[in-house]
This record gives C-alpha cells, sequence and structure tokens, in this order.
C-alpha cells in the first residue's frame, strides 16, 4: 500500500469561503440543470443549502457567478454567469495544478512511511 494524496483547496475571504469543491460541483450542477432547485437535487442537497452557498459565491465576487429568476407561471430558473464562468475554469485549473504539485513531492514522504502491518486472520 502506497500514499496518496487528497487535497480540498478552498478560497477563502475573510470568514467566507468564497470558493472550493463543493460550490464547483454546484456551478456545474446548475449550468447542466438551468436551475439553482434541480441542482440541489442532483447534489443531494437541499435547496436552502445551495440557496446559501450562491449567495455567499455571488456576495464574495466582484460579479455574481450566478443569476436566477424568480420561480412562478413562467418558471424561473439560474444561469452560470460568464465571471462564474472564469472562476469555475481557473478554479478547476488550480486543483489539478495543486493534485500535481502534491503528487510529485510523494516520493520523499513514501520513502519515510511505515508499511501497514498484515492483519493476521482472526482465530476461531
Amino acid at each position: 500500500m502506497s500514499l496518496r494524496s487528497q487535497v480540498r483547496l478552498r478560497l477563502l475571504l475573510g470568514d467566507d469561503i468564497a470558493f472550493g469543491p463543493g460550490k464547483a460541483d454546484l456551478l456545474e450542477a446548475i449550468q447542466r440543470a438551468g436551475s439553482i432547485s434541480a441542482a440541489a437535487k442532483t447534489l443531494d442537497m437541499s435547496y436552502r443549502r445551495a440557496w446559501m452557498l450562491v449567495e455567499t459565491m455571488n456576495s464574495c465576487f466582484q460579479s455574481p457567478l450566478v443569476k436566477s429568476a424568480k420561480g412562478g407561471r413562467g418558471g424561473g430558473g439560474a444561469e452560470v454567469t460568464p465571471a462564474g464562468l472564469v472562476v469555475l475554469e481557473a478554479f478547476r485549473r488550480l486543483q489539478r495544478e495543486v493534485a500535481q504539485v502534491v503528487d510529485a513531492h510523494l516520493p520523499t514522504f513514501e520513502r519515510q512511511a511505515r508499511r501497514p502491518r498484515r492483519r493476521s486472520a482472526p482465530k476461531a
């Protein structure tokens, strides 16, 4: 068994998580579904939680990342704005680059890692 990395990148603005993997997933789901409600369902997330994440994202950036229209007779919906697409693409690229840097350093840690003990079979 060898070491592996797991990096969870978050961008903070003050005490707020301005952007992270969950918010990136939500933007992608909104882009596919065309609404916050439908996106929340695909992510097994409450509408309230999704809406709060959208509000946080929108308040942390100069331009909103998601634009929504109120529901009702004509429907509603939401779309990822051009600014949202820029932030999403830049974040996914940053995630890949950080993972590559961390993985490049793993051999140093691997050489120092303790090998896991084999578990013996339980005695009957």
